[in-house]
């Protein structure tokens, strides 16, 4: 059976080579991302890995043998779920590889916009002294944490966030109330979350339901001290609708790992305001994180070309 990786972006790719070859199938590694140069290299593919590669219908529709599609990562809007569903393929992510990281990073920004430490550090280097660039501050115990999605993730978010005697709040339809109970968090709407919350941050999947979810109309909900951090995906926040809060004072800060259109160029308005934080979406990188994504990734298609059913799979229950 044939193994297909359409792309990757990791210094080598030794560790899938090893399990693929190793458990009996031949792997056969590319760097392609349009249509037309993903057709011919994976149309008598057994199992496809991808990573930033536009896995769409017209993709799917020309996989003659294709038992799996799986993402190096959790997000899988890239793939048609529903053309590789109607064809009996499996879509499959790494839902826990990075779990750790990411809920890291995503409390790093929160405490640093919440502290407003971006602003304060630039203001001292222009030699103002004391703290009247971050008037008002709040304490953060004092503060309400909402929870935008209650997956892995912000679970983990809320337990390193209780640290800092913060009430959390959480928005997810598919909510397990007794996860929510273990960990002190209460579920509520979008909008009461949105109005109550001084710190947010975004943790759901980009679907067709999730997609501008926080939008032009929902940033008037807020408060004008609201700190706002999407370490999901960039389409779950209306950017044009963030940016022009952040311009027009409407919320405080935001926290910024992923953007509509990746990557960004140099002269993207978030990346030169005082009261944001843009990283390049990095949140999930460490060397454990990579080395653990590389391995679960190899693992799951000899897992499903050995006949098994899928570890971790997004389309087919």
């Amino acid at each position: 059976m044939k193994v297909v990786i359409t792309d990757y972006q990791y210094e080598n790719i030794d560790s899938e080579r090893s399990i693929i070859t190793g458990a009996g199938y031949e792997l056969f590694d590319y760097q392609v991302k349009t249509t037309p140069d993903l057709i011919p290299v994976v149309k008598d593919a057994d199992a496809v890995i991808t990573q930033y590669s536009d896995i769409n219908a017209e993709v799917i529709e020309h996989m003659q043998n294709c038992k799996i599609i799986i993402k190096y990562g959790i997000g899988v809007n890239n793939i048609d779920c529903e053309a590789a569903s109607k064809k009996g393929i499996y879509v499959c992510n790494v839902p826990d590889y990075g779990v750790d990281e990411v809920s890291d990073h995503a409390c790093t920004m929160l405490l640093a916009l919440g502290k407003k430490l971006p602003i304060l550090a630039k203001s001292f280097r222009k030699g103002e002294w004391g703290y009247s660039s971050v008037v008002p501050l709040l304490r953060l115990s004092e503060c309400t944490l909402g929870l935008v999605g209650f997956g892995r993730i912000p679970k983990m978010v809320a337990r390193k966030m209780s640290a800092f005697g913060m009430k959390a709040i959480a928005y997810d339809p598919y909510i397990n109330e007794t996860a929510a109970q273990e960990l002190n968090v209460t579920p509520v709407t979008l909008e009461q979350l949105l109005k109550d919350s001084d710190l947010i941050s975004v943790h759901c999947p980009l679907t067709k339901d999730t997609y501008h979810l926080i939008g032009k109309e929902e940033m008037t909900l807020l408060k004008p001290n609201a700190i706002l951090v999407n370490t999901a995906r960039g389409g779950i926040i209306d950017e044009a609708a963030l940016i022009e809060a952040l311009q027009n004072g409407k919320i405080s800060g935001a926290g910024v790992d992923v953007f509509e259109n990746e990557p960004v160029t140099p002269e993207h308005p978030l990346l030169h305001m005082d009261n944001v934080i843009a990283t390049p979406h990095s949140a999930w990188y460490s060397e454990t994180a990579i080395r653990t994504l590389q391995r679960k990734v190899a693992e799951e298609v000899v897992n499903v070309l050995n006949g098994n059913p899928p570890f971790n799979c997004v389309n087919m229950k």
